[in-house]
């Protein structure tokens, strides 16, 4: 069964028409549904989902417990080491989820470096993600490196240099470039 990884800025709170929409075709499919447990996208996701009553979701949570859980859906918990602390404690789940899923969606603000790191996770593994780019109320598609590039010059200067530094984007590019030349042969 195909499983979407569903994932988004803490900034982004709500759905509109144009993201349940989209929900509502990867719900027509039988998608099974893989989504974390942060307030913001991922609560909004969870949200819609409880609303349209979709059973098949995943919640995937890091440590002990799980933040959001609107629907009661089965649920993932995501073995951290207890010393990591703030986004990498919560990027292993990511890690996770990119690793099970066969592509992506994402609600990015154009600000949020885990936001886009999820990105980069599925591009590490040749996947791709479908991106709701906030700003512009509009979907790109991202299957390559080349398309992660064009999405992060949309991003002001300032945000910008915080991702870069946050993800470390140029050791994340090689990884991404690396994956995709050894899937050639």
């Amino acid at each position: 069964m195909t499983t979407v990884f569903l994932s988004g800025s803490r900034r982004l709170s709500r759905t509109n028409e144009l993201i349940q929409e989209w929900i509502k075709n990867i719900v027509d499919q039988g998608y099974r549904i893989i989504v974390g447990d942060a307030n913001g996208a991922d609560k909004a996701l969870q949200k819609f989902l409880a609303e349209i009553h979709y059973p098949q979701v995943v919640v995937f949570c890091s440590g002990q417990n799980c933040r959001n859980n609107i629907g009661h859906w089965e649920t993932r918990q995501i073995t951290v080491d207890t010393h990591l602390k703030g986004r990498e404690f919560y990027t292993q789940k990511d890690k996770a989820m990119a690793a099970e899923a066969d592509y992506g969606f994402v609600l990015w603000d154009g600000k949020s470096a885990g936001s886009i790191s999820n990105v980069f996770e599925l591009l590490k593994r040749n996947k791709k993600a479908v991106v709701y780019f906030a700003p512009e109320k509009r979907f790109f598609t991202v299957s390559s490196l080349n398309d992660a590039n064009m999405l992060l010059e949309k991003c002001d200067i300032e945000a910008f240099d915080s991702i870069k530094k946050k993800i470390k984007l140029a050791s994340v590019s090689s990884e991404v470039q690396k994956s995709a030349q050894a899937s050639l042969f």
